[in-house]
């Protein structure tokens, strides 16, 4: 997920993106919680995908970014 491709997206998209990516946190939260974590590297993937997502939301909102 490129925050290149984020920004041509509708907030209304880029929502449920969010809302996607906060699930899919929790589920792999609740993973490690009982053991059953497979793959580490996903926490990591996970975290900087929803910062991207957010970074890119409050730049539409914003105005847009680049001067």
């Amino acid at each position: 997920m490129k925050a290149k491709d984020l920004r041509v997206k509708p907030l209304k998209d880029l929502g449920e993106d969010l809302l996607k990516l906060r699930r899919e946190q929790f589920n792999l939260r609740m993973a490690r919680a009982t053991g059953q974590a497979a793959k580490p590297d996903q926490f990591a993937k996970v975290r900087k995908n929803i910062a991207r997502v957010k970074t890119v939301l409050v730049q539409a909102r914003h105005g847009g970014g680049k001067a």
